[in-house]
């Protein structure tokens, strides 16, 4: 078994990012594997001539938050602030079930509340400082500072905290989509998959990025079922792996929510010998943490599942996913459904072919 990092890297050449969405969702591109051998080159509009009828087709409906601001200290600093969670500001109805692009129902509006973040330049903040949000007007206090540029807030409540998400936040893209005066209206728009409905990820679930309202509709004429969980993408989806040996890597937890009515769907799918097709590596992590002796169990919880071979999947038949960056744990995952030399071979023929990789690259269907 392959456990060293050196034998998940490949070279990607830097043209191979995606820095801007196809130009309408279900253009992009699809590379099919079925099987060991199986391979064809086709556009995500026509994954459903590759699904059957029966078939449930999983989603991911969490939504980005602004999660990216500027905030200033009293002397006039410019502090970059990265929201990592809002959890702890909703009221346990709402982390259930948030139905707004905003919370509705607040637990408590007047009480104070910690959150936690990234900062940067950290090293010129102290604990005890006092930073402001100039669109918003909100003034937050440095309660603690941490290791690696974390630390937590201080807002005065939950009102404060939403009119800061609101009015000075910003879709917070990947390092690699660049942009010189940060995302534009249609990254506003297109860095937000069609069925986004629960806010609290710092990034997008982008295989789900493909799908347009008429392709879903599509798709379920032809007798394909959706079903939606909410897997809140986390920072540690950006977490590089830092060690050799696999293994010893770290999965920071991600918050997850799986609903009655989906488990039911999932568990006669399955009571029918019917496929569970995953739309992204969140919605399998998901899954697979949710499943316990062949059955689905609803409910809500953070999850650390690492998956890398030889994992032996329980949840999933298939997979719907980006192309992947070398080294990653999302490489690892997918390596774990098809075999390491069946991805690092499928991987070679998209570079070949010129597929586009990343957030808003192309997609793949893979099913074992």
């Amino acid at each position: 078994m392959n456990y060293n990092l050196s034998d998940y890297v490949f070279d990607l050449p830097a043209d191979r990012i995606a820095q801007k969405p196809a130009d309408e969702r279900a253009a992009s591109r699809l590379l099919v594997a079925r099987g060991k051998e199986e391979l064809t080159d086709s556009y995500f509009n026509k994954i459903g001539s590759f699904l059957r009828a029966g078939d449930v087709l999983v989603v991911n409906q969490t939504k980005v938050m602004n999660a990216r601001c500027f905030a200033q200290k009293e002397n006039g600093l410019r502090v970059e602030i990265f929201i990592l969670d809002i959890l702890a500001a909703l009221s346990p109805k709402e982390s259930e079930n948030v139905q707004t692009s905003l919370p509705c129902e607040l637990k408590d509006p007047h009480s104070q509340l910690l959150i936690p973040v990234l900062l940067k330049p950290a090293r010129r903040l102290k604990a005890g400082m006092k930073l402001i949000f100039p669109h918003s007007g909100v003034q937050v206090l440095l309660e603690e500072k941490g290791d690696a540029g974390r630390g937590l807030l201080c807002f005065a409540d939950r009102t404060a905290l939403f009119s800061v998400l609101e009015k000075d936040g910003e879709i917070p893209l990947p390092p690699y989509i660049k942009r010189e005066k940060g995302p534009d209206q249609e990254d506003r728009v297109r860095y937000q998959t069609v069925f986004a409905n629960e806010p609290g990820a710092v990034a997008a679930p982008t295989a789900g990025l493909h799908f347009s309202e008429k392709l879903l509709a599509d798709i379920q004429e032809e007798g394909i079922e959706l079903c939606k969980l909410t897997h809140h993408v986390g920072i540690g989806t950006f977490k590089p792996i830092h060690v050799d040996d696999v293994r010893d890597h770290q999965m920071e937890s991600e918050h997850y929510r799986l609903s009655e009515e989906s488990a039911d769907t999932l568990n006669r799918a399955k009571a029918e010998g019917r496929r569970i097709i995953a739309v992204g590596t969140t919605s399998t992590r998901c899954l697979e943490s949710c499943i316990k002796h062949g059955e689905f169990i609803a409910g809500s919880g953070d999850t650390s599942l690492y998956i890398y071979p030889p994992y032996r999947f329980s949840a999933i038949d298939g997979l719907v996913t980006n192309f992947h960056l070398p080294g990653s744990t999302l490489l690892l995952l997918v390596s774990a459904l098809m075999g390491r030399e069946r991805i690092l071979n499928l991987y070679g023929h998209a570079l070949r072919k010129a597929y586009r990789f990343y957030s808003y690259g192309d997609a793949m269907l893979l099913i074992p």
